[in-house]
């Protein structure tokens, strides 16, 4: 799932890093400009990378109910000690048919965004670090075709994250991207009108798209500057369409790494 300019914001808060002690709290909000450059694949499966690089400005809050910070964006339904219930939002890179020999002559895959409830479970500390878990069940918006709705995803998932000395965050995650047959199709389903003597027509079927292991890291550059990057490998082995003329290989890569630059900040602290 890829999207060409995804909001700043949401790779800024796409890493799964958090504090293992108790700092002084960051302040209510933020306002500044990143810049970032992904590698990502076109789609799990796909052969092809897509790549981006933009500067954009961000906005990060981070209030009682209402939050966008370094754990998600969204709204805080529900927080306790150990669970938080948000409604969470996310987006993806999306390529043009033409730039996709496995689907040319096919709909693009277009800028896509995902909103729903994403419950998170705090597990405690593990190896140094703090592990919890996620489970986003989200709604999947076509913006490249009127908004048109493609389906529902979820990617249960574990996050390990540190904080270490000098300012470094780091994170491991790993999780499991499944589908409805709406949206498998969206990325595996092969038209009788669109099949060719290299490519045969394909019904895709709802359950696993592919398996994802991933390290992520930041890390401030003084009050005002931070560095951070992302890794991560996705796998189709073993997914429900796995024999999808439009995969073309089994494992591939995205990573990306930016910079991100605070010019205004609140004297007032934030709510954890």
């Amino acid at each position: 799932m890829a999207k060409p300019l995804i909001p700043a914001l949401l790779l800024l808060t796409s890493l799964p890093l958090w504090a293992q002690d108790k700092p002084e709290p960051p302040p209510r909000w933020e306002i500044g400009l990143v810049s970032i450059g992904v590698s990502q694949l076109a789609y799990p499966g796909s052969d092809q990378q897509v790549q981006r690089a933009a500067v954009l400005p961000f906005f990060i809050y981070r209030g009682q109910w209402l939050r966008a910070d370094e754990d998600g964006a969204g709204l805080r339904a529900v927080k306790t000690k150990d669970f938080e219930l948000d409604l969470s939002v996310a987006a993806s890179l999306g390529a043009s048919r033409d730039d996709l020999r496995a689907r040319q002559g096919m709909a693009r895959l277009g800028t896509l965004i995902e909103a729903g409830p994403l419950a998170i479970w705090k597990l405690g500390p593990l190896a140094g670090g703090r592990l919890r878990a996620e489970l986003p069940v989200r709604a999947v918006f076509d913006l490249s075709d009127k908004g048109r709705h493609k389906g529902w995803a979820s990617e249960p998932e574990l996050n390990l994250g540190w904080r270490l000395d000098d300012g470094w965050r780091v994170g491991v995650s790993g999780s499991v991207l499944l589908g409805d047959r709406k949206l498998t199709e969206t990325f595996y389903g092969v038209p009788v009108a669109n099949a060719t003597a290299q490519r045969a027509a394909y019904a895709a079927s709802a359950g696993l798209i592919s398996t994802r292991v991933g390290a992520s890291f930041s890390k401030k550059l003084g009050r005002d500057w931070q560095a951070f990057g992302f890794a991560r490998l996705d796998t189709v082995a073993g997914s429900a369409n796995r024999a999808s003329p439009l995969v073309r290989q089994t494992n591939g890569w995205s990573v990306g790494l930016g910079v991100s630059w605070t010019a205004m900040r609140s004297s007032e602290r934030g709510v954890d």
